[in-house]
């Protein structure tokens, strides 16, 4: 019982310091993980790139994302001379932040701006589909000069196979691919949040949560509710998180937006199985899952069981987390990570329990949540290709990046790494940067981490259709003007603040006059032609 809090309390301080995008990978050979960054890892560097004096000396400019640095001074000291020795390269970082890198590397992309390789991934404005139909990246597979194969086979096997398959899309220069995945947290769950103490003070545990559904609570939040009193409302939802959760249509990449209008319908007990389905796209809202969930929530709405706020944008965030905090709900709503429960707990000051509805899985959102990209306006690809090999490969140098430099901003002490204050100094993003289960484990987390992250990840199904990305290019004008009807009226019918049976039929019928049948027919065209060219 220890060991296992021991790996969870672990589990837990990698989802305080790693936070990001993201989710939620096969299990693949041991990476040998960084527990000594001495001489001794530098003498045995994960991949012998050509002798230096083969290559002529060049530099690359690195763009990253989520950065907090103010001082990388020692680090680059550090890591040219050992990159010149490697692959005779001079690294010039710009450190994107998380209120700058959207804006500022969207324009050096679009300007054509000296830099060799960007973070992207599927979230941010560069976003990494959309990018590669445009032309922005390199396709690192090109049969013509496949940049994998020459400067990095083995960074290829130490990934796992979600990861390279969710990699592998349709770009400007075929079906390939188009960035380096990033190894971190890369799959998807959903869970019911629960406060355990308040669960059991009106005589049910965890486990009646595990053998009941959504449309089963209400005997449950009755109880609490008449125990509570009027004023307290046990379901305590994200609406669009909640409408996923209950009908099990996940997020269809590309589909941008917070009401987003294509749903891709799982497999609950399965997801590497087609759902109910098959491999069709849906406008969800027309689905009879959609109908049964929103008139259920609208029952539980009007029992008193979902606070008004939540229905309204601009208090739903504000009010769930303040609840959270509190105590004051039941059962909530929580796209997981791993060891959140115990983070949760101890923020909260009560025992949280996380109850899974599905098991694990990895989209293509999640698998595409942190990645390096070469730009094609970078006049030394090999070498940015040779690079990132190395970063991905090397726990040296990965660590050097990320942690900083040993004795100056970490010490290893029982080969676990303890920050020092110059830390606050350099503090990368450490999910946006490469292949995590390089690093040391950190204070705490003990020597057995990375078996807990890989055994958990590695447990993930991929979804049949994962890599797939809609491009809403052909139907832009359809998508703006849904957009504002999904605004309209998604978020309220997913907290059951309107009647549905009012509201839906009006909300069907004002997507088919603005155009939802021909998003839906072309979205299918495009995972039709995506299966198609995946199965070759």
């Amino acid at each position: 019982m220890k060991k296992v809090l021991s790996v969870i309390l672990s589990l837990m301080m990698l989802t305080m310091l790693f936070v990001g995008c993201g989710k939620k990978a096969e299990e693949t050979a041991d990476t040998g993980a960084a527990t000594d960054t001495g001489a001794k890892t530098e003498e045995a560097a994960a991949t012998e790139a050509p002798a230096k004096e083969e290559l002529a000396p060049v530099t690359l400019k690195w763009y990253l994302h989520g950065s907090n640095v103010t001082d990388d001074s020692e680090v680059l000291a550090k890591a040219n001379e050992y990159l010149k020795e490697k692959i005779n390269v001079t690294l010039e970082p710009i450190w994107g932040t998380w209120g700058d890198f959207d804006s500022n590397a969207v324009l050096a992309i679009n300007g054509g701006d000296d830099v060799d390789i960007y973070f992207t991934c599927s979230w941010s404005a560069d976003e990494y589909n959309a990018f590669a139909r445009k032309g922005a990246w390199v396709r690192l597979d090109n049969p013509d000069n496949n940049l994998i194969e020459q400067y990095a086979p083995d960074l290829w096997k130490t990934l796992p196979t979600v990861l390279t398959q969710g990699a592998t899309i349709n770009g400007s220069d075929g079906y390939g691919v188009y960035a380096v995945p990033g190894y971190k947290d890369i799959a998807t769950q959903n869970c019911w949040d629960i406060n355990v103490p308040l669960l059991e003070k009106y005589g049910y545990t965890v486990d009646d949560i595990k053998n009941a559904d959504y449309y089963s609570f209400g005997e449950i939040l009755k109880k609490v509710k008449d125990g509570e009193g009027a004023d307290f409302y046990p379901l305590l939802v994200e609406g669009n998180v909640l409408e996923r959760m209950v009908t099990n249509s996940i997020i269809v990449t590309g589909d941008a937006g917070t009401n987003n209008l294509l749903s891709y319908y799982i497999n609950p007990t399965d997801t590497a199985a087609e759902g109910p389905y098959g491999n069709k796209l849906l406008s969800k809202f027309e689905t009879p899952e959609y109908k049964k969930f929103v008139e259920k929530t609208r029952e539980y709405f009007l029992a008193g069981y979902i606070d008004p706020a939540m229905g309204n944008a601009s208090q739903a965030n504000d009010t769930r987390t303040a609840k959270q905090l509190t105590g004051e709900y039941l059962i909530g709503t929580q796209s997981y990570a791993l060891g959140y429960e115990v983070q949760a707990s101890k923020e909260r000051g009560f025992e949280v329990a996380m109850v899974p509805c599905t098991p694990p899985y990895v989209d293509t959102t999640s698998s595409q949540g942190a990645m390096m990209a070469i730009s094609t306006a970078s006049k030394n690809p090999e070498r940015a290709m040779m690079f990132l090999n190395l970063l991905n490969t090397d726990p040296y140098l990965m660590t050097l990046l990320d942690y900083g430099v040993e004795g100056v901003h970490y010490n290893m002490v029982n080969g676990e790494a303890e920050f020092t204050p110059k830390r606050d100094d350099y503090m990368p993003w450490t999910n946006g940067m490469g292949n995590v289960t390089l690093l040391p484990p950190q204070k705490g987390q003990g020597a057995d981490f990375w078996d807990g992250f890989k055994a958990y990840y590695g447990s993930a199904g991929e979804i049949p259709v994962l890599g797939f990305a809609f491009d809403g290019s052909a139907v832009e004008t359809e998508m703006g003007a849904l957009a504002n009807v999904a605004a309209e009226y998604a978020l309220a019918l997913n907290t059951g603040t309107v009647d549905p049976a009012e509201k839906l039929p009006e909300y069907i019928q004002k997507l088919k006059d603005n155009g939802i049948d021909k998003v839906v027919a072309e979205a299918n065209t495009q995972v039709d032609a995506f299966i198609a060219a995946k199965s070759k």
